[in-house]
């Protein structure tokens, strides 16, 4: 079965976004590099140290290079030196990815020839008789909302894979429904998968990283919603919001545990990921249209997955948060609450529910984030 990818042919200009902006402005204006292409290229001219264009080139791009330089040493000083990778040994287990984006990650691992167990109620290779399971990428029939399934799954994944070294919480339902009109059943089952089930996955596959010298990668996958709340999402946004506390505590958990004299041979190369995105353009949110595809454009699966693919392979600790707004929406608190109101109401967010017509309340979920 092909990749679960509810996305349309747009216009053009719709693909001009100010994340795409941004994007331009960031390599070209706003980068080190091309800054001390404008004094150099005044000097190549002749052009006189103390003229006035060569001294303001010149601060300028000292300026960029100088954020340049404080944003890496603000990296390292926060998240530590990087994870060496080592792909012959690693293996990434991945829940909810027999659809959406964790779909797409795992597709970018098999054909890498990474070792991928799918933890999921849906078969990964269903509708695709023509490819041979076993080869890179593992299904292990899993419900991630029950912690028993969990230890099943890693005592399998461990006989049969080696251990677990990347972990990615993708796995995400959602009701849709007002507070009121949600059954209790629903809310229950909401929070055993968008929110405990990343408790359980971390308590089966932590120590086993921490034994390791090497250690290993803990991604968290919430959502942007988890700092908004949104109408017909209570429950869902309060699993997000939950993830970020989760994710602070488990981190904080992890420096103590690294300065400890009797630390575990990982503890200091234990990395961790938050992802925080927008709307994505996966069958979780169908339906669901924004109110702004210049200022809040839809995630495309694929780009996410890029970016988290590449923070993994690259050993490093972090945030990520697409779209551009994305990185900034905590600071929509600080305004006075009137203003909160209409920028709520100019935003939609509160409306955008409305068009959802994907409601998961009993039996297995078939969307995963």
């Amino acid at each position: 079965m092909a990749t679960e990818h509810v996305s349309t042919e747009r216009p053009w200009y719709q693909h001009i976004t100010i994340d795409l902006l941004i994007l331009v402005l960031r390599r070209t204006l706003f980068h080190p590099f091309v800054a001390w292409m404008l004094p150099l290229s005044l000097l190549a001219q002749g052009t006189p140290y103390q003229r006035l264009s060569f001294l303001l080139t010149t601060a300028y791009a000292s300026f960029l290079t100088l954020l340049y330089i404080l944003g890496a040493v603000n990296h390292r000083i926060a998240y530590g030196a990087p994870r060496k990778m080592h792909w012959e040994e690693e293996v990434v287990v991945i829940t909810g990815g027999s659809s959406g984006l964790g779909r797409v990650i795992a597709d970018m691992y098999l054909m890498r020839g990474v070792t991928v167990a799918v933890l999921d109620v849906n078969p990964f290779y269903e509708g695709r008789e023509d490819e041979e399971e076993g080869k890179n990428i593992h299904w292990f029939r899993c419900d991630v909302g029950d912690p028993e399934y969990i230890e099943k799954a890693k005592v399998l994944i461990e006989e049969q894979l080696g251990t677990p070294t990347v972990l990615i919480n993708n796995a995400g339902i959602v009701n849709g429904l007002p507070l009121l009109s949600l059954p209790f059943s629903a809310i229950e089952k909401n929070f055993r998968i968008n929110l405990l089930a990343q408790y359980a996955t971390i308590q089966a596959f932590l120590p086993s990283m921490l034994r390791r010298a090497s250690g290993g990668t803990i991604v968290t996958i919430s959502s942007v919603l988890g700092h908004l709340g949104a109408s017909h999402l209570s429950d869902y946004t309060a699993a997000k919001a939950g993830l970020f506390a989760m994710h602070a505590s488990l981190c904080a958990e992890l420096a103590a545990l690294s300065a400890a004299p009797d630390a575990p041979a990982g503890a200091k190369t234990i990395k961790t990921i938050l992802v925080k995105p927008g709307q994505l353009s996966t069958p979780l949110f169908r339906g669901v249209q924004t109110p702004s595809n210049f200022f809040g454009p839809v995630v495309e699966p694929v780009e996410l997955a890029k970016e988290i693919v590449g923070m993994i392979d690259a050993g490093e600790s972090g945030e990520l948060a697409m779209p551009f707004y994305a990185r900034w929406i905590e600071w929509m608190t600080v305004l006075p609450a009137g203003l909160q109101r209409v920028v709520r109401w100019a935003s939609a967010i509160d409306r955008a529910m409305l068009s959802f017509d994907g409601k998961v309340i009993d039996g297995p979920s078939k969307k995963s984030q």
